[in-house]
C-alpha cells in the first residue's frame, strides 16, 4: 500500500495525483433527505483509504452510487480515467470495480466452488461466443475453472469446494465473500464492513486475509471500528451528515478537533 505522508485537508479538497477512483460533487437526495451532500473524492492507485462517519453519515450511499447500486441525483464517478457514471453494476464490475457487502451476499444454496464459479464467470462472459455460451457446459472453460481454483486456494478454501456456502461459519462466509470479489479480479475493492459481527480473532484472520490477497489492489474501506481504521489505513475521510468532514492521514484525523467532537469522541459504535 502506498505510504501517506498526507495532514488534514479540510472538506472536499482530496488530493488529485494517479486518481483511480474519483467523485466530483456527487450527490444523492432521497426526497428531502440529501444522503450524499456534493462529496469529492479522490483515492490514489494502491492506496488503502478508509470511510468512516457516524451512522446515518452516507457511507454506504456513497459506495452505492460508486458501484452504480443508486443513481446519484447530481455529479459524476470516474474509474480510471473514464467517465462511468451512467454505467450499470456490471459493467463496473467488468471495468475492475469490485465490492463486498455490509451483509453478506454469499448464493447459499449453492456450493463454494459454484458460489465462486459464477463470480469468475462474470468477468468471462464478455470474451465467450453466444453459441458457446449456451452449447458448451461452463465448468468446461478453462480459464474459468483454474480461476475458480486459484481463488479458493487464496482464499483458503480449497478444502471445503463442496460444502454449502449457506452452512459455513460466519467468518468462512465473510471469507467466501472475499473470495467472490477477488474472483472478479478487482483493481480497486470496495469492502462494506467486512468485519461486522465478528469477534476479535475473526476479525485479525479477516484483514490478514485482506492484507494477503487484496495487497495489490486500491482498497476503500467502511469501518466502525476506529482502532482498526487508524491502524491498516493509508488515509481516511471522515463523513458527517453525507458531507466530506475532513480527509487525511489517521494521525492528522485522529487529532482533528472537529472529527473527534463529530465522531471519535462520540458514538463509536
Amino acid at each position: 500500500m502506498s505510504a501517506d505522508d498526507a495532514s488534514g485537508t479540510g472538506a472536499g479538497t482530496d488530493r488529485e495525483s494517479d486518481a483511480v477512483l474519483a467523485t466530483e460533487a456527487l450527490t444523492k437526495r432521497f426526497g428531502e433527505l440529501t444522503a450524499v451532500d456534493g462529496v469529492d473524492l479522490r483515492v490514489e492507485r494502491g492506496e488503502f483509504r478508509s470511510v468512516i462517519g457516524p451512522n446515518g453519515a452516507g457511507k454506504t450511499t456513497l459506495f452505492d452510487l460508486i458501484t452504480g447500486a443508486q443513481r446519484p441525483t447530481s455529479g459524476s464517478v470516474r474509474f480510471d480515467g473514464e467517465d462511468v457514471t451512467a454505467l450499470a453494476p456490471h459493467e463496473r464490475v467488468r471495468r475492475g470495480l469490485g465490492r463486498s457487502f455490509q451483509i453478506t451476499t454469499v448464493f447459499s444454496g449453492l456450493t463454494v466452488r459454484e458460489n465462486v464459479r459464477l463470480a469468475a464467470q462474470s468477468v468471462h462472459d464478455a470474451s465467450i461466443s453466444r453459441v458457446d455460451r449456451f452449447l458448451r457446459p461452463k465448468g468446461s472453460f478453462e480459464a474459468i475453472a483454474a480461476d475458480t481454483t486459484a481463488t479458493l486456494k487464496r482464499v483458503e478454501l480449497a478444502d471445503r469446494t463442496e460444502e454449502r456456502a449457506g452452512a459455513l461459519a460466519y467468518g468462512d462466509r465473510r471469507r467466501l465473500e472475499i473470495g467472490l470479489v477477488l474472483a472478479t479480479d478487482p483493481a480497486v475493492v470496495l469492502l462494506d464492513e467486512p468485519t461486522a459481527g465478528m469477534s476479535a480473532e475473526e476479525t485479525a484472520a479477516t484483514m490478514q486475509l485482506i492484507d494477503e490477497v487484496l495487497a495489490d489492489r486500491t482498497l476503500v474501506l467502511i469501518e466502525h471500528d476506529v482502532d482498526l481504521v487508524l491502524e491498516v489505513s493509508d488515509r481516511i475521510t471522515v463523513l458527517d451528515r453525507g458531507r466530506v468532514l475532513t480527509t487525511g492521514s489517521p494521525e492528522a484525523v485522529a487529532d482533528d478537533g472537529d472529527v473527534q467532537r463529530a465522531y471519535l469522541g462520540g458514538d463509536r459504535g
